[in-house]
Parts: C-alpha cells; structure tokens; sequence
C-alpha cells in the first residue's frame, strides 16, 4: 500500500473524533477492524478496493489509535460505536456506505447495519459470523465456559486485570497473541487452547512464541505495537466489557435478521467459526439477503492478513453484485 496514496482524516462524532485512512473515489465502503488492531488491518484492501472503483475507508474503533478514549467503560457500548459510524459516513458527506468488519469490526458492522439501516445499504463480515441477540446475558454464558479454567472474553472484563498482562510488553504480548490465531503458528489441537487462563495464569502462558506467522512482518508488528504502546489497551478491551449493557441495550433487536444484501468470509481454523457453525448454519434465516458465504479453507483469524488476494476477490465479486 503506498503512503502516498492514502489520504488520512479526523472526523467529529460524539466521543470527539474519528481517525481514518481513504483510498479512492466511488460508492463508499467503510472498514471497521477488530481486536487488537487498527485501520492498519485493511492496508492490503484499501488499494484492492480502490482499484475497483470504490472509495474505501479504513477507521480506527473508538478507543483505537488516533480516535479518541473516552475514560468511561460504558462508552464502548454497541449503540455508541454505530453512532460513530454514522457520522463518518455523514461526515464524509455521503448518506449511506456499504459497512465491512473483521472481529469485533464484523459485529459492529451488523449492529450498524441492523439498527442504521437507513445509513448500511450493505454489510460484510469477515471471521465472526452473525447470531442475533438472544438467550442469557453474555457473562453468564462465558462464565460457563471451560470448567475450572477462564475463558478470555470472562478474563478481560475487570478493568486493569488484562491491562496488567499486556502493557509491560505489549509487542511481546501482540506477537504471540497474532500467532495464536493464525493458521501457520497456531497451537496443535493437542496443546492447550489459548483462549482460555488457568487459574492464577495469564493468556500469555499459552502464546506460542519464537516466531512470527507469515503474514506479519516485523515492520507491521511495529505499526500495531507503537499504537498499543501509545494509547494502553483500555479503550480496546472496553469494548469486551459492554456486553451484558449491549444485551440490554439491544432488547428490541432479539432475533431480528439483517435484510440488507450481506456477504461472509471466515476461515476454517478460526475458533470463531468453529465455535459459532450453528450460527453460520442459521443464515438463511438470520441473513436472508445473503449473496455469499465462504470458508477458506487452512486459514485463520486474521482473514484479510493472512488470505489478502482471496479475500480482496471474493470482496470485490460481492460489491460488483450489489445495486448502486
């Protein structure tokens, strides 16, 4: 991706600004990233995406990078975040974007495109499928998980806890974090699953280390470690801790569908898809303007960084399909 291309902008929300990185002219299609990232994670689809055409937005999520951290927990809830992206699009002075998301950014966008949709015309998701609203809080669901071990959602809910592990060394922790979840460094199904902490641990513990996945070079892992290193990881880990007021806050949405045209790409070795196959199962009913699901198959978490091409293809084949 070259610099010299990207046009880099603040935007007013309610939280003070929105940091984002544009690239090219055409229907606006606005990436929303997951944790712990950054727009950094669409370096290799904004000039794809570009080049087809569109005018492609990368944003850094409330609490990220150069967007602005409010202090208070609760600012991180759902409906703040897709007020935010409402008023990027707005203030890149369009009515409405097609809304693309990885991670926590995948259910951010079907949030946006569920409660906004007069603004989401469209919404893609990458790696976290989508599952409606429904059933228990989500703490006591992830408090269940795992018998006497922690699941990392349930780890990362006090303030400070998680901070503790990670800020002392936060490249160290980012790099076994990435290599946890990609397909080429990920532990064997015979090691101990690192998304869970044994009593007295940290995730830490279970982090492969000594080497980088493929798809992560030591420059981009200075991209996302100096941000971290600036900022702390408050503001990201935030967004964990606004479940159970996201549950409350979304009652009126209970198993509600999203309508719009959708698109889906996740990998086969993603603990996301694997724990959540009932809901990808479940997309004719809870996605029924779906236009295309895909499983890449030996991939991992970190979709559009470790398949970059396949994804940027598949993306691209889908926009082309949607009406103007």
């Amino acid at each position: 991706m070259s610099q010299h291309d990207l046009t880099h902008r603040l935007v007013p929300t309610a939280a003070g600004r929105i940091h984002l990185v544009e690239q090219g002219t055409g229907p606006l299609v606005l990436l929303v990233h997951g944790f712990p990232e950054s727009s950094y994670s669409w370096r290799h689809q904004l000039p794809a995406l570009a080049a087809a055409g569109y005018r492609a937005v990368a944003i850094d999520v409330r609490g990220y990078g150069r967007s602005s951290r409010p202090e208070d927990v609760d600012a991180y809830r759902m409906l703040e975040l897709v007020a935010d992206n409402a008023a990027v699009v707005h203030a890149l002075g369009e009515q409405s974007a097609v809304i693309v998301g990885h991670d926590w950014g995948a259910t951010i966008a079907a949030n946006s495109a569920l409660v906004r949709p007069d603004v989401f015309r469209a919404v893609g998701l990458l790696s976290v499928p989508y599952a409606p609203r429904g059933g228990p809080r989500p703490s006591e669901v992830f408090a269940q998980l795992g018998g006497d071990q922690e699941f990392y959602v349930s780890y990362f809910q006090e303030p400070g806890r998680a901070e503790a592990e990670i800020e002392p060394d936060v490249r160290g922790w980012l790099a076994g974090f990435y290599a946890a979840l990609s397909a080429d460094t990920m532990p064997a199904p015979h090691e101990a699953d690192p998304h869970f902490v044994t009593k007295g641990g940290t995730l830490r513990d279970r982090f492969p280390t000594g080497r980088l996945p493929q798809w992560l070079g030591k420059d981009d892992l200075d991209v996302y470690a100096g941000e971290f290193e600036r900022t702390g990881l408050s503001g990201a880990l935030n967004r964990y801790r606004n479940m159970d007021r996201d549950w409350v806050d979304l009652a009126d949405f209970d198993g509600a569908p999203i309508t719009q045209p959708s698109f889906f790409a996740g990998g086969t070795l993603d603990a996301s898809t694997v724990w959540m196959s009932d809901a990808i199962d479940a997309f004719p009913t809870t996605l029924p303007g779906l236009v295309s699901s895909h499983l890449l198959d030996g991939c991992g978490h970190w979709i559009q960084q470790e398949r970059p091409t396949e994804v940027n293809r598949l993306l691209t084949g889908w926009l082309s399909s949607l009406p103007t």
